[in-house]
């Protein structure tokens, strides 16, 4: 059974772009917002989740910590746009296993998951 991967990102862009890149080794799940991916993790089950930090309404921070309260034990991997060190340290404090500076290669991205799935 193939690992499943949900891609948390409000740019459509992103979120093809990175479905494309994780299709061949994994199955996708796609939520466009932190409301949608809790709404999915009712539903669904998921092995790894990329994560979007900076997104509307709900932050990919606001998110996790939302996701821990509902003891969604699953990791997780941000992604960020800005670089900001304190948002990639809030992320790493609250218990994510890594986090990947966009854009990424699809080599970059796809040796941090395997790294991450690992550690479950």
């Amino acid at each position: 059974m193939q690992k499943c991967i949900l891609v948390v990102d409000d740019d459509e862009m992103n979120l093809k772009r990175t479905k494309r890149i994780l299709e061949k080794e994994y199955d996708v799940l796609l939520a466009r917002s932190g409301l949608e991916a809790l709404d999915k993790l009712k539903g669904e089950r998921a092995d790894m989740i990329l994560l979007d930090i900076a997104m509307p309404e709900m932050d990919g921070l606001e998110t996790f910590k939302r996701m821990k309260g509902l003891a969604i034990d699953i990791p997780v991997i941000f992604l960020t746009a800005s670089g900001d060190e304190d948002d990639v340290l809030n992320a790493i404090m609250l218990g994510a296993v890594n986090y990947l500076k966009k854009p990424f290669t699809p080599q970059e991205l796809l040796r941090r998951i395997a790294m991450g799935l690992e550690k479950k």
